[in-house]
């Protein structure tokens, strides 16, 4: 969140007279607004701002309507103020969203969420010029031709890595940056950053916590696709970073009503099964009292000894977990004895009640940010907003920061959105915690590690509070 030693009261009077001096919230923009991060500060805690210079001038009152005025009266479009038109912000960023087609719901929340941040941090120096892609590769490229020709320096989104892919030659043909909203990391690349939740980094710091909490032997069980292939590969990558065994993996069609056959297969069940019969029937033989007590104690169970691993990764969500989750113990993967991890798909999923999963541990951006900026967008517009709002918001509000920082510092709106100025090294802390955009286009994020227990979801190991020393 933006530190109040940060800002002036100026961008924020509108959203206090909506939700009160409380319901304020920003972002912080780590490299630009505050000193370097201290090393060995306590977890959990944000590094704080320095004051601003006293006598410092305030920054003009924002005019939120104004900036989006045109954006809402012009649906069709989208279109803002042309860009030669008199008085308008030296500082504009194009926002490129599906505000039509089949993901316009989607588009829309994340435009409102813009608009959130608009009224946290922008001022009248700061407009967005918002243009609708319409979910396709095609519209994506004419959005971001015409954002880019009407004055653009930064472009926010598209949405879908196909669009990703469809914007990013525009976007080097007009030295643009472009901060995506799309979580596929083969579309990164320098100058085009990646922003959503990587599944890879998930993967990394729940096995890495994992390990650190004694297991040391994993599998996968993951959904036979392109997703699925990428959260093997991270599990080897992590497994061997962690030195730790990954043991097997199985792939389940993600469409497939019945899926116990990949459960079993994973389990190793029907090896265990037949050893069972096999020391049954070396106990029968036996005879004596010892073999007796041993055999009524086999007779309890369906096959012999444990799951050939003692942590599991789960890495699907919605009700699709909810219908795989009880085929694990039911072929002897022991809730009891196995540790069943996540991921971030996990978070705001009613778990509570499913016996399962009491323990289970999963990844996730800090939930306290998370929480403050849903029920702000509740309060504000009347509904839940989609977990890639989030987004939205915190790539609008760091603009709009960097845009005012600008203004203060009299650089010229061609030269803040840099590769330099977007790859500061402290990073940035917003609605899905700390991130820092890196050379190569990926995004690196520090992420909570969530258990999930009868009383609902808990912290049990808070995110880094900065990027400085080694992580689990």
């Amino acid at each position: 969140m933006l530190d109040a030693t940060c800002r002036d009261d100026g961008p924020f009077r509108m959203l206090r007279g909506v939700l009160g001096a409380a319901g304020a919230a920003a972002l912080l923009l780590l490299g630009a607004c505050a000193p370097q991060v201290q090393e060995g500060a306590p977890p959990g805690e944000t590094p704080q701002a320095e004051s601003a210079p006293a006598g410092q001038p305030a920054p003009p009152q924002v005019s939120a309507e104004e900036v989006l005025e045109d954006a809402l009266d012009a649906p069709e479009e989208f279109q803002l103020t042309p860009p030669e038109a008199e008085g308008l912000p030296p500082h504009r960023v194009g926002l490129l969203l599906p505000l039509s087609g089949p993901r316009g719901d989607l588009g829309q929340a994340m435009l409102r969420a813009a608009e959130m941040a608009l009224f946290d941090v922008a001022d009248e120096q700061f407009a967005l010029v918002v243009r609708d892609t319409k979910g396709t590769p095609e519209g994506a490229r004419r959005a971001a031709e015409d954002a880019i020709a009407a004055g653009a320096n930064l472009l926010l989104g598209p949405v879908f890595s196909s669009s990703v892919e469809a914007v990013a030659p525009v976007a080097e043909g007009g030295r643009v940056p472009v901060v995506a909203f799309s979580n596929n990391r083969e579309v990164a690349r320098p100058g085009v950053w990646t922003t959503g939740l990587l599944p890879g980094e998930q993967v990394d710091r729940i096995v890495g916590y994992a390990a650190a909490q004694g297991n040391q032997s994993f599998a996968v069980l993951a959904p036979d696709n392109s997703y699925g292939e990428l959260i093997v590969q991270a599990m080897q990558d992590a497994a061997e970073r962690h030195e730790v065994e990954f043991v097997d993996s199985r792939l389940f069609d993600p469409d497939a009503r019945d899926i116990s056959e990949p459960v079993k297969a994973l389990a190793a069940y029907p090896r265990r099964q037949q050893e069972l019969k096999q020391r049954i029937a070396e106990l029968q033989d036996q005879g004596g009292a010892q073999a007796q007590r041993e055999l009524r104690r086999l007779n309890n169970q369906d096959a012999l000894g444990e799951a050939p691993f003692d942590a599991v990764l789960l890495p699907i969500g919605g009700d699709r977990l909810l219908q795989l989750v009880p085929t694990l113990p039911y072929y002897d993967i022991d809730p009891d004895e196995v540790q069943f991890l996540g991921t971030a798909q996990w978070a705001g999923m009613e778990l509570a009640d499913n016996p399962s999963l009491q323990g289970a541990l999963y990844p996730a951006p800090p939930p306290d940010s998370r929480s403050r900026f849903q029920e702000r967008y509740r309060t504000i517009y009347g509904a839940t907003p989609p977990d890639i709002a989030g987004l939205a918001y915190d790539a609008t509000a760091l603009a709009g920061l960097m845009a005012r920082r600008a203004v203060q510092d009299g650089t010229p709106p061609f030269r803040v959105f840099t590769q330099e100025s977007l790859t500061q090294r402290n990073g940035f802390a917003g609605v899905n915690g700390l991130f820092r955009l890196n050379a190569d286009g990926l995004v690196e994020r520090r992420y909570s590690v969530i258990r999930v227990t009868p009383e609902g979801h808990r912290v049990a190991d808070p995110a880094p509070s900065s990027f400085a020393g080694p992580i689990n």
